[in-house]
């Protein structure tokens, strides 16, 4: 059976700070409330996701990269992560203050968990007034200092607190602490990889009085304590054209801003290309002249053996998120 671009059936995650706005983004009815996440396309462990368009429909992404291979995401990337799908694509709502945390990178990862760290990067959907997330520090901070600083209640003094509005995107190398603000609502780009470990969660109780598990020495050893100059990923609106919002060793992302048709040459690539429909509706033909309709909220991947060309017809307008490995 021959590829073709595929979507997927989002898997909504209910949390108790999830917000409203991902079934009204996304357009499904009837709307729920206190959905915090969508997780659009996942290779994680009991949470693969299932095709929900064409002949392959009802087939998971682990059944296709076993029966498709490099064909699906490409010789590079099957030959170094095989079965596991090497990114997961998330729509994120908070209503809350999410709890600060940090990643570990690949190296503490596979030797505390087997696992590959998480690098990970965050583009700003919408905001409500006064939102904000932290990424990285504002001022030293020792590892011992540290310690202390969540004892005492003091360590939000020492994050980086980022007014964000539409648009607005940043970069999350794993040892980045962050946390996402109230009234944030975002895409993220990550590597697969589920281990978070919860630095501090403004000591908030639950309906028993307890407070959530913190990871104060696993977090003190995967924590970059450096001082950068700029968190924020710097770029320049440009229509009908490909602009770089980030390119490191697990992911390149980048921005379209569409009112007329647009052809991506990707035939120097090895990799999938997943799109990510942030804004409009638009239709996209794959190097199999095979074309499908993308609207708000739907996430597409083109399987490696299709992105040789890639033609994106909007429907008026089109804002999308590109990625691939």
């Amino acid at each position: 059976m021959n590829l073709y671009p595929l979507k997927f059936s989002p898997i909504l995650k209910p949390i108790i700070w999830g917000g409203s706005d991902i079934c009204k983004f996304k357009g499904i009815t009837p709307q729920q409330d206190g959905i915090g996440e969508s997780w659009e396309i996942s290779g994680v462990e009991n949470n693969i996701s299932v095709v929900d368009n064409g002949d392959l429909r009802g087939l998971n992404l682990q059944n296709l990269i076993a029966q498709y291979k490099e064909s699906l995401v490409g010789k590079h990337v099957f030959e170094k992560f095989g079965a596991t799908f090497p990114l997961l694509i998330k729509f994120i709502d908070a209503r809350d203050n999410l709890s600060i945390q940090v990643h570990p990178d690949d190296e503490l990862g596979m030797k505390r968990h087997n696992s590959f760290g998480k690098t990970e990067m965050w583009y700003v959907i919408n905001a409500a007034p006064g939102a904000f997330l932290y990424s990285g520090f504002a001022k030293p901070l020792s590892p011992d200092e540290y310690v202390k600083s969540i004892e005492d209640n003091t360590f939000v003094d020492y994050l980086a607190k980022h007014d964000v509005k539409k648009g607005d995107s940043f970069f999350l190398p794993a040892g980045r602490v962050h946390a996402i603000g109230a009234g944030t609502f975002i895409a993220e780009i990550q590597q697969t990889s589920n281990i978070t470990y919860r630095i501090y969660d403004y000591n908030r109780k639950d309906a028993n009085g307890n407070g959530r598990e913190l990871h104060t020495e696993l977090a003190k050893d995967a924590i970059d304590f450096k001082l950068y100059d700029n968190y924020q990923i710097d770029y320049s609106h440009k229509a009908n054209d490909t602009v770089q919002l980030e390119s490191c060793k697990y992911f390149t992302t980048n921005l379209l801003e569409l009112d007329k048709p647009h052809t991506q040459d990707h035939s120097d690539k090895d990799s999938f290309i997943i799109y990510i429909c942030m804004d409009g509706s638009c239709e996209i033909k794959d190097s199999n002249n095979t074309t499908i309709e993308l609207k708000q909220g739907e996430t597409l991947l083109v399987p490696a053996a299709n992105t040789k060309s890639i033609t994106i017809t909007p429907n008026s307008y089109v804002q999308l998120l590109e990625t691939y490995v």
